[in-house]
C-alpha cells in the first residue's frame, strides 16, 4: 500500500491560510486526543472545565459553547495571551501542558483587568467565551497563545477583528474557535462573568446577563480542521497524510 503524501509546515501553513469564512461546523468539536508527534506537538490532553451547549437548559443545537464570559479590549498581543519567559513549557507534556493554561492572559495590566482569567494557583479557568475587540492576538508569532487559552479551558475567543497569524495558530492547533463579530459593540457591552452562548451553526453570541445576541461570521472551511482537533489531525483525517495507524 503506498503511504498518502506528507504534508509539510508549509502545506500546512498554505492549507490553513486558505481557509475562508464561509459555512459553519456540522458539531462541535468534543474531547481531543494528543496530535503532533515530538516536538511539533502543540498539545497534548484536555481537562476542560467546560459544559458545552446544554448546562441552561435552552434549545441549543449540538455545535454551541455555554459558559461565563472574559472581555477584553482592542489589540491584545500575544505577550499579554502568553508572556515569552512561559514559551519554554512543552506543550506535549500533560503537567506543562496544564502549566501553560495556568499562564494564560497573566500578562494582563492588573490596573486594566483587576479580575484574572485564571485564578493564581488553579490551572484552569471558569471562563467558557473569551470577547475581544480589534486585532486581537497582535504581537509576536506565537503557537503558545491559542494554546494557553485552550489549556485553560476556554473554547471559543469571540472579536471584532484578528491578526492573521493568531487565527492561523488557532485553526492549526484546534485549539480555540477564533469567531469574528458581524456586529461590533460586545466587547464593550459584555462583561466578564456574564453567561453567553456560542451557536456555530447559528452564527450567533447570546448573552443571556443582558439579553443581547450579536451576529457572528461564519467560520467556514476552517470549523472542520479546529473539529477535528487541529491541521495534522485533519489532514489524517481526510487522507491528505497516512495516519498513525497505517
Amino acid at each position: 500500500m503506498t503511504a498518502a503524501p506528507l504534508l509539510s509546515f508549509t502545506d500546512a501553513a498554505t492549507v490553513t491560510a486558505a481557509l475562508a469564512p464561509s459555512r459553519a461546523p456540522t458539531r462541535a468539536r468534543t474531547q481531543a486526543v494528543p496530535r503532533f508527534p515530538g516536538a511539533v506537538s502543540l498539545r497534548c490532553r484536555r481537562t476542560r472545565p467546560l459544559t458545552a451547549a446544554a448546562a441552561t437548559g435552552d434549545s441549543l443545537s449540538s455545535a454551541a459553547f455555554h459558559g461565563e464570559c472574559f472581555v477584553v479590549g482592542d489589540n491584545i498581543d500575544t505577550d499579554q495571551i502568553i508572556p515569552a519567559e512561559h514559551l519554554t513549557l512543552v506543550p506535549s507534556k500533560p503537567d506543562e501542558y496544564r502549566k501553560l493554561g495556568s499562564f494564560a492572559f497573566v500578562g494582563l495590566p492588573t490596573a486594566a483587568y483587576p479580575i484574572p482569567f485564571v485564578v493564581p494557583g488553579e490551572e484552569s479557568s471558569r471562563y467558557a467565551v473569551i470577547i475581544g475587540g480589534a486585532n486581537f492576538g497582535c504581537g509576536s508569532s506565537r503557537e503558545h497563545a491559542p494554546v494557553a487559552l485552550g489549556a485553560a479551558g476556554a473554547r471559543a475567543v469571540v472579536a471584532e477583528g484578528y491578526a492573521r497569524i493568531f487565527f492561523r495558530n488557532s485553526v492549526a492547533t484546534g485549539e480555540v474557535y477564533p469567531l469574528e463579530l458581524a456586529d461590533s459593540g460586545a466587547s464593550k457591552e459584555c462583561k466578564t462573568g456574564d453567561v453567553v452562548t456560542v451557536d456555530l451553526d447559528s452564527s450567533v453570541l447570546i448573552n443571556h446577563t443582558s439579553g443581547k445576541q450579536y451576529k457572528l461570521k461564519p467560520i467556514g472551511d476552517a470549523g472542520p480542521v479546529i473539529e477535528a482537533g487541529g491541521i495534522f489531525a485533519y489532514a489524517r483525517k481526510t487522507g491528505m497524510i497516512a495516519s498513525k495507524s497505517a
